[in-house]
């Protein structure tokens, strides 16, 4: 009789995310998450308890990893601010489809209304508003944006903005997402004073 196969951590994470993309809070199982993780319920009851517990977890490792994904990211570009577009484009993957929003919007529900969820939530937030400042250091000190550019206030404007274009750009539709944010924050970083490339 074969072993029951075993899995890490981020191999069940990743499973949880993908069915995720595919289903709202209401639907999300252990189940499914199992099925799609080549294991078995029972195996995910017995290794976190519960949904709640696999969520918790993951939420929690999730903003313990921000800074080294920000990392990854910049290494993988050139400059600071293509990492800042790369963020951008990758952030846009939350809006596939107005459908694919309407899902991670409930999921945010999930994130602001469970305190466990909540404090992971904001730990990322901070975590990535930090790596966001650190970018655009490196672009003032590179000269894609002009000495003197006030950064921590610029990071913040990029955090609201890319949040708030997810939004806006569900109510119009143009085009698809990831060129609707790359748009938007090319003209915020344009007003802060970016160079031509």
């Amino acid at each position: 009789m074969p072993r029951p196969r075993k899995a890490s951590d981020d191999e069940i994470f990743g499973a949880a995310v993908r069915v995720m993309s595919r289903v709202g809070p209401a639907e999300l199982t252990l189940s499914e998450i199992a099925r799609e993780a080549g294991l078995t319920a029972g195996a995910l009851v017995q290794r976190f308890g519960g949904k709640k517990e696999l969520l918790h977890q993951m939420a929690s490792q999730l903003a313990g990893s921000t800074e080294d994904a920000m990392a990854a990211l910049r290494a993988r570009n050139p400059s600071a601010l293509g990492a800042l577009r790369a963020y951008a484009r990758g952030w846009a993957r939350m809006a596939e489809s107005p459908e694919a929003l309407a899902r991670n919007l409930a999921y945010l529900q999930l994130d602001l209304t469970d305190p466990d969820l909540y404090e992971s939530l904001a730990k990322q937030a901070r975590a990535t508003r930090k790596a966001f400042e650190k970018l655009l250091a490196e672009a003032v000190d590179a000269g894609e944006l002009p000495a003197g550019t006030d950064v921590p206030a610029l990071a913040r404007a990029v955090e609201v903005l890319l949040s708030g274009a997810l939004m806006t750009w569900a109510v119009h539709r143009e085009g698809k997402a990831d060129r609707f944010l790359l748009r938007e924050l090319d003209g915020l970083l344009a007003l802060a004073g970016r160079k031509p490339t």
